[in-house]
C-alpha cells in the first residue's frame, strides 16, 4: 500500500506561471511544475487541474518530456512512474501514464504505451499499441553478504 498518510496531507503546487478558466473550472500550471502530497511528488512541464462540478474529485493531467510521479510505499520502498502524460485521480487513487510509459521499483521496471496504477492497492495494468510489446525487466534478488 502507498503511504496512507500521503492522502491525508494537503496538496502543494509550485510553478513558474499559472492561469485559470474559472467558468470551466480548469487551472493550468506551467513551467517547472512540482506537485507534492506527503511523499508523493509529480514533476512536469505543464499540469492542468480539472474540477468536477459538485465534487472534490480533481483530476490532474501532467505533461512533460517526461513527466514523473514518485511515491514512497508503506514499506518504505520508492516507486517511480514516468511518461509523456500522467493523469492522476487522487480520490480514486488511480494514475494513468501514457506515451513512453515506464514504472520502476527497486531496479525492476515495466514499460509500454500505457500503464494504469492504483496507489492504494498497488495493482497495475500495462498495454502497448500497434506492434509494440509490454516489457518487464525483473532485477534478481541479491544475497545478503555474510
Amino acid at each position: 500500500m502507498a503511504e496512507k498518510a500521503d492522502f491525508e496531507q494537503e496538496i502543494t503546487i509550485k510553478s513558474i506561471r499559472q492561469s485559470g478558466d474559472l467558468k470551466n473550472k480548469i487551472i493550468s500550471y506551467l513551467d517547472d511544475v512540482i506537485i507534492t502530497q506527503g511523499s508523493l511528488v509529480i514533476r512536469a512541464d505543464m499540469v492542468q487541474v480539472l474540477k468536477k462540478a459538485g465534487t472534490n474529485d480533481d483530476i490532474y493531467i501532467a505533461k512533460g518530456k517526461p513527466a514523473t510521479f514518485e511515491q514512497r510505499l508503506e514499506d518504505g520502498t520508492p516507486i517511480k512512474l514516468q511518461a509523456d502524460e500522467i493523469t492522476y485521480q487522487a480520490n480514486e487513487h488511480t494514475i494513468i501514464i501514457s506515451g513512453n510509459a515506464r514504472l520502476s521499483q527497486e531496479g525492476s521496471e515495466v514499460s509500454g504505451s500505457k500503464i494504469i496504477y492504483n496507489t492504494l492497492t498497488e495493482r497495475l495494468e500495462a498495454e502497448s499499441y500497434s506492434n509494440d510489446t509490454v516489457t518487464t525487466v525483473l532485477k534478481p534478488k541479491t544475497k545478503a553478504k555474510e
